[in-house]
């Protein structure tokens, strides 16, 4: 079905194209909406281009992180310092895809699609994210938690935009995940902690486990130290193991999922402890 391409140049302009009438849908790297469109799973009236909004930044501000909604994953992967600061979300970032995908591939994109396995997700659940947006009745902050409703459903009014995420500067945090195809196919089960600065423990989240990620906040009780030792890991581990929700789909058994996440918290735990990052 044909489509015009609206192309704003500020964000009001972006918003009223998303608020007119008929079906308005936002392109940022496109990387899975044009092959929707193309597949007739999507269909628009209208698709409003960001590429020339104010979003395709980094910026420090205070103790967090700002990521523009429109830089590309590569981008944000370069970052200087990123690897040490927040490994766990450099983990994450480096999973999308190929290197050739992430240099169109965007945070927001990412976040607005809300796919049930992906990567960066759960890193962002376990970092606390908070997530900016715009829209008609002006900008709001959701936290990541709140944002994401289920599978391919998140908290956007129409008209709304996702501005930018933030994350803590740094971070202790590690990202471990399982697929077939380490290069191409989508995680069977991810796995993220974070301390964040000021948390009272270790925060756990999952991904590719039920439509939406989660955290496993009756494990992190086992999480207070700041180097929690072996048997603690281990204990949060079976925790996540025995508690958490697991689907059976076309890329694994419910539990396979379950069997394998007992093993990459306590993987995912052991490499944040002994890699760090600073706080």
């Amino acid at each position: 079905m044909p489509f015009s391409l609206v192309r704003p140049a500020s964000v009001a302009e972006a918003v009223a194209a998303l608020s007119g009438p008929g079906r308005a849908l936002p392109i940022a790297g496109g990387t899975d909406l044009l092959l929707d469109l193309e597949a007739g799973r999507l269909m628009a009236d209208r698709v409003v281009s960001l590429a020339r909004l104010p979003w395709a930044g980094l910026e420090e501000r205070g103790d967090q992180l700002v990521i523009g909604s429109t830089l590309p994953l590569r981008s944000l992967e370069r970052r200087a310092g990123l690897a040490d600061d927040l490994p766990g979300l450099f983990d994450a970032v480096r999973s999308v895809g190929s290197a050739s995908l992430r240099r169109r591939a965007t945070l927001g994109g990412n976040l607005a699609r809300a796919a049930p396995a992906s990567d960066l997700l759960p890193i962002l659940l376990a970092l606390d994210a908070g997530v900016r947006i715009v829209g008609p009745s002006g900008p709001r902050s959701v936290p990541i938690d709140r944002f994401v409703r289920a599978s391919r459903s998140v908290d956007l009014a129409p008209g709304e935009l996702i501005e930018s995420v933030e994350v803590p500067r740094r971070a202790r945090c590690a990202y471990a995940w399982q697929r077939v195809r380490p290069s191409n196919d989508i995680s069977q089960v991810g796995v993220a902690v974070a301390r964040p600065p000021g948390a009272d423990a270790w925060s756990v989240a999952l991904g590719g486990v039920v439509p939406r990620p989660i955290r496993v906040r009756s494990a992190e009780t086992e999480l207070s130290a700041d180097d929690p030792p072996a048997d603690a890991r281990a204990r949060a581990a079976q925790v996540v193991a025995r508690e958490a929700p697991f689907t059976t789909d076309r890329r694994a058994s419910a539990e396979y999922r379950r069997r394998l996440v007992g093993v990459l918290v306590e993987r995912a735990l052991e490499r944040a402890v002994d890699r760090g990052g600073r706080e």
